[in-house]
């Protein structure tokens, strides 16, 4: 291949999606953003589900708006799957990873394989939201559909068979279900076999960056990695092994590259996690609650009649007094959609702390927790890995949050490097770029990325105050019922 070549990254969020045109000459790599739109989750038949109908109007819609491309790739949030029946048709929508139908089923599953056998396996930090415990949901509560399904695909492998009928199971996605072998990065058939779940139901996996199709203008499919944490880490623009980075968006993913998966039983009570990465190394990391709460809280105020931009909510934050009340941001609490202000008050109540009463109070009080919990999470890093970092690397749209990169600097005495904000869409186009033969690897991309993307640098201050700040945080998560330290 010879000449310009130009890719398509559709990137999925959990709140909105949008598709990224790139053009890379063999030196200098420009992209725009050609199309944005926003994805509604929707009640139907009981269920949070994702409106998939409209999410591929949307991918029609971007691809017209492209032309002419060589190749596009899918990338979305983890977890989330759909259903098809023998036909290859999509039996229902995909339910939202927020949806309540798991409750429960973490202690129901784990009466089955306890939680150190199952984490041994997987190397996933055990949550509600993982693909197992759907899956089990599905199999209890709609056993109807259940018995119908034949395949399941992952959401970006979803939208490659919804467009050129390929099925498919990249492994990045796949890593972040509960049932794949994190040694080897097949399907754990011990697991499989415990929950009675047929290995037939998946498809055939292949690593990121495999062609897999093509459309009927030529333009080949691209099974990037599937997960958007794993193209963002696919962008970091450094190569060196005392970074820890943060993809942070409406998730935090808080973590490290390593050679090998850690599979403890104190990695395990860290609530660490294990998922592979585009490279084929290990991304150990932390999920952790992020902008979701910055975000829920701007539309309950907008249900209330008060409109705030991002920019007016920090503002409000800094005019705040300091480090007077916290949160954690994982505590079960503010998982569900609804008035995250209201919450962060009674959380604050129920920990006897000061309570926050204006909107720049409750700002300051997410944005402070934020910060203490990444420093928090870092600890928990160091102690499984026994490595010491020296830097933290920003990706993602939280790179663009002035506010919250200052704050976890000074709270993790890190410097703190932000960006790149595209972090997910280039990940998604370089692997592209490497399938096509363009790049000779992810390394060889992320010294492109460094070369040519905007990076803003943080460096500690005041940090006396965060030191005091985190004593008092600790104190807070184990009173509030943690066990990780």
């Amino acid at each position: 291949m010879s000449g310009k070549t130009t890719v398509l990254a559709f990137d999925f969020g959990a709140s909105s999606g949008r598709a990224v045109k790139a053009v890379y000459d063999g030196a200098a790599l420009s992209y725009e953003e050609v199309h944005r739109f926003e994805n509604c989750p929707r009640e139907k038949d009981g269920r949070l589900r994702w409106d998939f109908s409209a999410l591929m109007d949307e991918v029609r819609t971007g691809l017209g708006k492209a032309g002419a491309v060589d190749s596009i790739g899918f990338d979305t949030w983890g977890v989330d799957f759909g259903l098809l029946g023998k036909n290859g048709t999509l039996l229902e929508d995909p339910v939202h990873y927020r949806d309540g139908r798991t409750a429960g089923m973490v202690e129901q599953a784990l009466r089955t394989m306890d939680a150190r056998t199952l984490y041994g396996a997987t190397g996933n930090q055990i949550m509600a939201i993982n693909t197992l415990f759907q899956l089990l949901a599905v199999k209890e509560q709609a056993p109807e559909v259940w018995r119908r399904a034949k395949r399941l695909l992952f959401m970006p492998d979803l939208f490659i068979h919804a467009l050129c009928g390929a099925q498919v199971c990249e492994r990045t996605i796949a890593s972040t279900s509960q049932m794949q072998d994190a040694r080897t990065g097949a399907w754990d058939r011990d697991v499989l076999a415990a929950y009675r779940i047929p290995e037939r139901l998946f498809a055939p996996s292949v690593p990121s960056g495999t062609v897999v199709g093509a459309l009927e203008n030529g333009a080949k499919v691209v099974a990037v990695a599937g997960h958007d944490t794993q193209c963002a880490v696919a962008a970091l623009p450094t190569q060196a092994r005392d970074t820890a980075f943060l993809s942070c968006g409406t998730w935090s993913l808080l973590g490290c590259e390593l050679d090998a998966p850690v599979l403890t039983e104190e990695s395990m009570r860290l609530g660490l996690s294990n998922e592979l990465g585009a490279n084929g190394r290990v991304n150990y990391l932390k999920n952790i609650i992020g902008l979701w709460l910055i975000q829920e809280s701007r539309r309950a105020w907008r249900r209330q009649g008060r409109e705030y931009s991002y920019a007016e909510l920090e503002s409000l934050a800094l005019e705040a007094a300091p480090l007077r009340c916290f949160i954690d941001p994982d505590d079960p609490a503010f998982t569900p959609p609804g008035d995250i202000p209201a919450r962060v008050r009674e959380y604050c109540a129920a920990t006897g702390q000061y309570v926050p009463q204006t909107v720049g109070e409750v700002m300051r009080c997410i944005y402070e927790s934020l910060a203490l919990k990444y420093r928090f999470a870092l600890g928990q890093l160091e102690a499984a890995t026994g490595r010491r970092f020296a830097a933290l690397h920003v990706l993602g749209g939280g790179a663009k949050d002035g506010l919250l990169c200052r704050m976890t600097a000074d709270a993790t005495g890190l410097r703190t490097a932000a960006g790149p904000v595209e972090a997910t869409a280039l990940g998604n186009i370089l692997i592209q770029l490497v399938a096509l033969g363009m790049l000779p690897s992810i390394d060889a991309g992320r010294r492109l990325i460094a070369k040519t993307e905007r990076v803003t640098e943080y460096l500690p201050r005041d940090t006396a105050a965060w030191d005091a700040a985190h004593v008092r945080y600790e104190d807070l998560l184990r009173r509030g019922g943690k066990t990780e330290k």
